[in-house]
Protein backbone atom coordinates (compact mmCIF):
# COMPACT_ATOMS: atom_id res chain seq x y z
CA UNK A 1 0.00 0.00 0.00
CA UNK A 2 1.41 3.43 -0.95
CA UNK A 3 2.51 5.57 1.97
CA UNK A 4 0.12 8.39 1.03
CA UNK A 5 -2.83 6.00 0.95
CA UNK A 6 -1.82 4.48 4.28
CA UNK A 7 -1.54 7.92 5.85
CA UNK A 8 -5.00 8.91 4.59
CA UNK A 9 -6.48 5.65 5.83
CA UNK A 10 -4.90 6.06 9.24
CA UNK A 11 -6.12 9.66 9.46
CA UNK A 12 -9.62 8.57 8.50
CA UNK A 13 -9.63 5.84 11.13
CA UNK A 14 -8.41 8.28 13.78
CA UNK A 15 -11.11 10.75 12.77
CA UNK A 16 -13.79 8.05 12.98
CA UNK A 17 -12.47 6.98 16.38
CA UNK A 18 -12.56 10.57 17.66
CA UNK A 19 -16.04 11.07 16.25
CA UNK A 20 -17.28 7.91 17.94
CA UNK A 21 -15.66 8.99 21.18
CA UNK A 22 -17.34 12.37 20.89
CA UNK A 23 -20.74 10.76 20.34
CA UNK A 24 -20.54 8.03 22.95
CA UNK A 25 -18.42 9.69 25.64
CA UNK A 26 -20.75 11.26 28.19
CA UNK A 27 -19.57 14.36 30.06
CA UNK A 28 -20.87 15.88 33.34
CA UNK A 29 -22.26 19.04 31.80
CA UNK A 30 -25.66 20.60 31.12
CA UNK A 31 -26.74 23.28 28.69
CA UNK A 32 -28.63 26.54 29.09
CA UNK A 33 -30.20 28.36 26.13
CA UNK A 34 -32.63 31.26 25.60
CA UNK A 35 -36.21 30.34 26.41
CA UNK A 36 -39.48 31.95 25.31
CA UNK A 37 -40.55 35.37 26.52
CA UNK A 38 -44.13 36.20 27.54
CA UNK A 39 -45.82 39.61 27.59
CA UNK A 40 -47.37 39.97 31.05
CA UNK A 41 -49.77 42.51 29.52
CA UNK A 42 -50.93 40.02 26.91
CA UNK A 43 -52.31 36.51 26.65
CA UNK A 44 -50.93 32.97 26.76
CA UNK A 45 -52.81 29.91 25.51
CA UNK A 46 -55.91 32.03 24.95
CA UNK A 47 -56.05 33.48 28.47
CA UNK A 48 -54.84 36.83 29.78
CA UNK A 49 -51.59 36.36 31.68
CA UNK A 50 -52.88 38.79 34.32
CA UNK A 51 -56.61 38.55 35.01
CA UNK A 52 -57.90 41.12 37.52
CA UNK A 53 -61.50 41.18 38.72
CA UNK A 54 -63.29 43.21 41.40
CA UNK A 55 -61.35 46.40 40.68
CA UNK A 56 -61.21 48.85 37.78
CA UNK A 57 -58.50 48.15 35.23
CA UNK A 58 -57.12 50.28 32.40
CA UNK A 59 -56.03 49.57 28.82
CA UNK A 60 -52.33 48.89 28.31
CA UNK A 61 -50.00 49.09 25.32
CA UNK A 62 -46.59 47.77 24.47
CA UNK A 63 -44.79 44.93 26.17
CA UNK A 64 -43.60 44.06 29.66
CA UNK A 65 -42.08 40.68 28.87
CA UNK A 66 -40.86 38.16 31.39
CA UNK A 67 -37.96 36.05 30.13
CA UNK A 68 -36.99 32.41 30.60
CA UNK A 69 -34.09 30.01 30.16
CA UNK A 70 -34.22 26.50 28.75
CA UNK A 71 -32.06 23.88 30.46
CA UNK A 72 -31.34 20.25 29.72
CA UNK A 73 -33.02 17.77 32.06
CA UNK A 74 -31.43 16.27 35.15
CA UNK A 75 -31.37 12.81 33.57
CA UNK A 76 -29.94 13.97 30.25
CA UNK A 77 -26.24 13.32 29.77
CA UNK A 78 -24.48 15.36 27.11
CA UNK A 79 -21.89 13.76 24.89
CA UNK A 80 -18.57 15.39 24.19
CA UNK A 81 -19.59 16.72 20.77
CA UNK A 82 -22.67 18.44 22.21
CA UNK A 83 -20.58 20.01 24.96
CA UNK A 84 -18.01 21.32 22.46
CA UNK A 85 -20.75 22.73 20.24
CA UNK A 86 -22.35 24.40 23.26
CA UNK A 87 -19.04 25.99 24.25
CA UNK A 88 -18.54 27.55 20.82
CA UNK A 89 -22.20 28.46 20.16
CA UNK A 90 -22.83 32.10 21.01
CA UNK A 91 -26.40 31.71 22.25
CA UNK A 92 -25.84 28.67 24.47
CA UNK A 93 -23.97 28.16 27.73
CA UNK A 94 -22.53 24.86 28.92
CA UNK A 95 -22.19 24.56 32.70
CA UNK A 96 -21.30 21.73 35.09
CA UNK A 97 -24.31 19.47 35.61
CA UNK A 98 -24.17 20.02 39.38
CA UNK A 99 -24.66 23.76 38.86
CA UNK A 100 -28.25 23.13 37.76
CA UNK A 101 -28.89 19.95 39.74
CA UNK A 102 -26.80 20.06 42.94
CA UNK A 103 -26.49 17.16 45.35
CA UNK A 104 -27.95 14.65 42.92
CA UNK A 105 -31.27 16.49 42.66
CA UNK A 106 -33.66 14.67 40.35
CA UNK A 107 -35.66 16.30 37.58
CA UNK A 108 -38.87 15.70 39.54
CA UNK A 109 -37.41 17.41 42.61
CA UNK A 110 -36.15 20.31 40.53
CA UNK A 111 -39.53 20.72 38.83
CA UNK A 112 -41.32 20.71 42.19
CA UNK A 113 -38.91 23.26 43.63
CA UNK A 114 -39.28 25.50 40.59
CA UNK A 115 -43.07 25.27 40.79
CA UNK A 116 -43.02 26.29 44.46
CA UNK A 117 -40.69 29.21 43.72
CA UNK A 118 -42.89 30.30 40.83
CA UNK A 119 -45.99 30.22 43.03
CA UNK A 120 -44.25 32.26 45.71
CA UNK A 121 -43.03 34.78 43.12
CA UNK A 122 -46.62 35.32 41.98
CA UNK A 123 -47.75 35.93 45.55
CA UNK A 124 -44.92 38.39 46.20
CA UNK A 125 -45.56 40.14 42.88
CA UNK A 126 -49.17 40.79 43.87
CA UNK A 127 -48.16 42.05 47.31
CA UNK A 128 -45.39 44.29 45.96
CA UNK A 129 -47.63 45.74 43.24
CA UNK A 130 -50.51 46.57 45.57
CA UNK A 131 -48.24 48.02 48.24
CA UNK A 132 -46.53 50.13 45.57
CA UNK A 133 -49.99 51.52 44.77
CA UNK A 134 -50.76 52.01 48.48
CA UNK A 135 -53.56 49.43 48.38
CA UNK A 136 -54.30 47.37 51.53
CA UNK A 137 -52.91 43.84 51.77
CA UNK A 138 -53.47 41.77 54.90
CA UNK A 139 -50.71 39.31 55.86
CA UNK A 140 -50.82 36.25 58.09
CA UNK A 141 -48.41 33.51 59.15
CA UNK A 142 -49.17 30.09 57.69
CA UNK A 143 -47.76 26.59 57.49
CA UNK A 144 -45.97 26.58 54.13
CA UNK A 145 -44.97 22.93 54.16
CA UNK A 146 -44.88 19.87 56.43
CA UNK A 147 -41.93 17.49 56.39
CA UNK A 148 -42.95 13.93 55.58
CA UNK A 149 -42.50 11.66 58.59
CA UNK A 150 -42.16 14.56 61.02
CA UNK A 151 -44.21 14.98 64.22
CA UNK A 152 -46.38 17.56 62.43
CA UNK A 153 -47.52 15.18 59.70
CA UNK A 154 -51.32 14.69 59.86
CA UNK A 155 -51.49 17.25 62.69
CA UNK A 156 -50.62 20.47 60.85
CA UNK A 157 -51.25 21.04 57.15
CA UNK A 158 -49.95 23.38 54.47
CA UNK A 159 -52.20 26.45 54.48
CA UNK A 160 -53.07 26.32 58.18
CA UNK A 161 -52.99 29.86 59.61
CA UNK A 162 -50.81 30.01 62.73
CA UNK A 163 -52.26 32.46 65.24
CA UNK A 164 -50.12 31.57 68.24
CA UNK A 165 -47.50 29.17 69.58
CA UNK A 166 -47.90 28.18 73.24
CA UNK A 167 -50.34 31.04 73.62
CA UNK A 168 -47.92 33.67 72.29
CA UNK A 169 -49.22 35.48 69.20
CA UNK A 170 -47.03 35.25 66.08
CA UNK A 171 -46.69 38.11 63.58
CA UNK A 172 -43.80 36.91 61.41
CA UNK A 173 -42.81 33.41 60.17
CA UNK A 174 -39.56 33.57 62.15
CA UNK A 175 -41.60 33.94 65.37
CA UNK A 176 -42.69 30.32 64.99
CA UNK A 177 -39.16 28.87 64.97
CA UNK A 178 -38.10 31.19 67.80
CA UNK A 179 -40.89 29.89 70.03
CA UNK A 180 -40.45 26.23 69.10
CA UNK A 181 -36.71 26.17 69.85
CA UNK A 182 -37.38 27.39 73.38
CA UNK A 183 -38.44 23.80 74.05
CA UNK A 184 -36.24 20.81 74.71
CA UNK A 185 -36.56 17.93 72.22
CA UNK A 186 -39.42 15.70 73.29
CA UNK A 187 -41.54 18.47 74.80
CA UNK A 188 -44.92 19.41 73.31
CA UNK A 189 -45.72 22.60 71.46
CA UNK A 190 -49.29 23.91 71.31
CA UNK A 191 -50.25 25.64 68.06
CA UNK A 192 -53.34 27.81 67.74
CA UNK A 193 -54.37 27.55 64.10
CA UNK A 194 -57.16 28.22 61.62
CA UNK A 195 -57.46 25.05 59.49
CA UNK A 196 -56.39 25.43 55.88
CA UNK A 197 -59.81 24.76 54.35
CA UNK A 198 -61.48 27.41 56.52
CA UNK A 199 -58.67 29.86 55.73
CA UNK A 200 -59.03 29.22 51.99
CA UNK A 201 -62.80 29.78 52.10
CA UNK A 202 -62.33 33.04 53.99
CA UNK A 203 -59.66 34.23 51.54
CA UNK A 204 -61.93 33.50 48.58
CA UNK A 205 -64.61 35.61 50.23
CA UNK A 206 -62.09 38.39 50.89
CA UNK A 207 -62.43 38.03 54.65
CA UNK A 208 -60.00 37.42 57.49
CA UNK A 209 -60.11 33.74 58.57
CA UNK A 210 -61.50 32.92 62.03
CA UNK A 211 -62.42 29.76 63.96
CA UNK A 212 -59.22 28.63 65.66
CA UNK A 213 -58.36 25.28 67.17
CA UNK A 214 -55.44 24.08 69.29
CA UNK A 215 -53.08 21.41 67.97
CA UNK A 216 -50.43 19.76 70.17
CA UNK A 217 -47.26 18.58 68.41
CA UNK A 218 -44.28 16.87 70.09
CA UNK A 219 -40.81 18.14 69.26
CA UNK A 220 -37.86 16.04 68.10
CA UNK A 221 -34.13 16.73 67.96
CA UNK A 222 -32.75 18.26 64.76
CA UNK A 223 -30.01 16.12 63.25
CA UNK A 224 -27.70 19.02 62.45
CA UNK A 225 -27.59 20.97 65.71
CA UNK A 226 -29.83 19.17 68.21
CA UNK A 227 -32.40 21.95 68.56
CA UNK A 228 -36.09 21.19 69.03
CA UNK A 229 -38.12 21.06 65.80
CA UNK A 230 -41.61 19.96 64.77
CA UNK A 231 -41.07 19.55 61.00
CA UNK A 232 -42.84 22.51 59.45
CA UNK A 233 -41.80 25.51 57.40
CA UNK A 234 -43.66 28.70 58.31
CA UNK A 235 -44.39 31.35 55.68
CA UNK A 236 -46.66 34.28 54.90
CA UNK A 237 -50.00 34.29 53.12
CA UNK A 238 -52.09 37.30 52.17
CA UNK A 239 -55.67 38.42 51.71
CA UNK A 240 -56.06 40.71 48.72
CA UNK A 241 -58.81 43.32 48.37
CA UNK A 242 -59.76 41.89 44.96
CA UNK A 243 -58.88 38.92 42.78
CA UNK A 244 -55.65 38.77 40.78
CA UNK A 245 -55.03 35.58 38.79
CA UNK A 246 -51.76 34.83 36.98
CA UNK A 247 -52.38 32.34 34.20
CA UNK A 248 -49.14 30.87 32.93
CA UNK A 249 -48.20 27.21 32.71
CA UNK A 250 -44.92 25.38 32.13
CA UNK A 251 -42.83 28.09 33.78
CA UNK A 252 -40.87 27.71 36.99
CA UNK A 253 -38.57 29.59 39.31
CA UNK A 254 -38.84 33.01 40.95
CA UNK A 255 -37.37 35.27 38.27
CA UNK A 256 -40.63 36.58 36.77
CA UNK A 257 -41.65 38.39 39.95
CA UNK A 258 -40.64 41.90 38.86
CA UNK A 259 -42.37 41.71 35.48
CA UNK A 260 -45.57 40.28 36.99
CA UNK A 261 -45.62 43.11 39.54
CA UNK A 262 -45.14 45.77 36.85
CA UNK A 263 -47.86 44.22 34.72
CA UNK A 264 -50.28 44.38 37.65
CA UNK A 265 -49.36 48.03 38.31
CA UNK A 266 -49.86 48.89 34.63
CA UNK A 267 -53.34 47.35 34.57
CA UNK A 268 -54.41 49.06 37.79
CA UNK A 269 -53.30 52.59 36.88
CA UNK A 270 -54.34 55.00 34.16
CA UNK A 271 -50.69 55.71 33.33
CA UNK A 272 -49.42 53.73 30.36
CA UNK A 273 -46.13 52.43 31.74
CA UNK A 274 -44.47 51.51 28.45
CA UNK A 275 -45.87 54.12 26.06
CA UNK A 276 -46.15 51.32 23.52
CA UNK A 277 -42.46 50.38 23.75
CA UNK A 278 -41.14 46.82 23.98
CA UNK A 279 -39.63 46.35 27.43
CA UNK A 280 -38.45 43.01 28.80
CA UNK A 281 -36.82 42.16 32.08
CA UNK A 282 -36.22 39.77 34.91
CA UNK A 283 -35.69 39.70 38.66
CA UNK A 284 -37.10 38.20 41.81
CA UNK A 285 -39.23 40.44 43.98
CA UNK A 286 -40.11 40.33 47.67
CA UNK A 287 -43.16 41.64 49.47
CA UNK A 288 -41.53 45.02 50.00
CA UNK A 289 -40.80 45.47 46.28
CA UNK A 290 -37.07 44.80 46.41
CA UNK A 291 -35.67 43.23 43.24
CA UNK A 292 -33.18 40.36 43.52
CA UNK A 293 -30.75 38.65 41.12
CA UNK A 294 -31.47 35.64 38.95
CA UNK A 295 -29.54 33.03 36.98
CA UNK A 296 -28.98 32.78 33.25
CA UNK A 297 -28.99 36.53 32.61
CA UNK A 298 -27.00 36.20 29.36
CA UNK A 299 -29.55 33.78 27.94
CA UNK A 300 -32.43 36.03 28.93
CA UNK A 301 -30.88 39.01 27.16
CA UNK A 302 -30.60 37.02 23.95
CA UNK A 303 -34.16 35.74 24.24
CA UNK A 304 -35.49 39.24 24.91
CA UNK A 305 -33.69 40.79 21.94
CA UNK A 306 -34.75 37.94 19.65
CA UNK A 307 -38.35 38.67 20.65
CA UNK A 308 -37.93 42.36 19.76
CA UNK A 309 -37.20 44.02 23.12
CA UNK A 310 -35.56 47.47 23.09
CA UNK A 311 -35.01 47.80 26.84
CA UNK A 312 -34.20 45.22 29.50
CA UNK A 313 -34.87 45.80 33.20
CA UNK A 314 -31.83 44.26 34.91
CA UNK A 315 -31.40 43.55 38.64
CA UNK A 316 -28.41 45.56 39.81
CA UNK A 317 -26.67 42.44 41.13
CA UNK A 318 -26.79 40.95 37.60
CA UNK A 319 -25.38 44.03 35.88
CA UNK A 320 -21.73 42.97 35.89
CA UNK A 321 -22.56 39.70 34.09
CA UNK A 322 -25.06 41.31 31.76
CA UNK A 323 -22.75 44.02 30.38
CA UNK A 324 -20.16 41.45 29.27
CA UNK A 325 -22.17 40.60 26.17
CA UNK A 326 -25.15 42.86 25.42
CA UNK A 327 -27.06 41.98 22.24
CA UNK A 328 -27.05 44.75 19.64
CA UNK A 329 -30.02 47.09 19.95
CA UNK A 330 -30.81 46.23 23.57
CA UNK A 331 -30.44 48.83 26.34
CA UNK A 332 -29.89 47.58 29.88
CA UNK A 333 -31.70 49.46 32.67
CA UNK A 334 -30.52 48.86 36.24
CA UNK A 335 -33.24 48.35 38.88
CA UNK A 336 -33.20 47.70 42.63
CA UNK A 337 -36.89 48.07 43.45
CA UNK A 338 -40.27 48.15 41.75
CA UNK A 339 -40.28 51.92 42.35
CA UNK A 340 -36.99 52.18 40.41
CA UNK A 341 -38.54 50.23 37.55
CA UNK A 342 -41.60 52.50 37.42
CA UNK A 343 -39.40 55.60 37.30
CA UNK A 344 -37.33 54.14 34.47
CA UNK A 345 -40.45 53.15 32.54
CA UNK A 346 -41.71 56.73 32.87
CA UNK A 347 -38.44 57.95 31.33
CA UNK A 348 -38.72 55.44 28.49
CA UNK A 349 -42.34 56.53 27.94
CA UNK A 350 -41.39 60.22 27.82
CA UNK A 351 -38.29 59.71 25.69
CA UNK A 352 -35.86 60.79 28.43
CA UNK A 353 -33.75 57.68 27.89
CA UNK A 354 -30.43 59.49 28.41
CA UNK A 355 -31.29 59.64 32.12
CA UNK A 356 -31.89 55.91 32.54
CA UNK A 357 -29.78 54.20 35.22
CA UNK A 358 -27.36 52.01 33.32
CA UNK A 359 -25.48 48.82 34.17
CA UNK A 360 -21.72 48.83 34.57
CA UNK A 361 -19.08 46.14 34.92
CA UNK A 362 -18.23 47.16 38.49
Amino acid sequence: MPRRTATMLASTLVFIALLCAGVFLKVPYAEMSPGPTVNTLGSADGEPVLDISGHKTYPTTGHLNMTTVRVTGADYRMNLLEAVYGWVAHDNVVVPHDTLYPNGKTEEESTQENAEEFSQSQESAKVAALRELKMPVKARVVVSSVVKGSPSQNKLHAGDVIRAVDGTAVKQPEDVARLVVKHKPGEDVVFTVVPADEAAAAEKAGKEPTGTEKVTVPTVKAEDDGRAIVGIQAGTDHTFPFEIDINLADVGGPSAGLMFALGIVDKLTSDDLTGGRFVAGTGTIDDSGKVGPIGGIEMKLVGARNAGAEYFLTPSDNCASAVSDIPDGLTLVKVDTIADARKSLAKINSGATADLPSCSAS
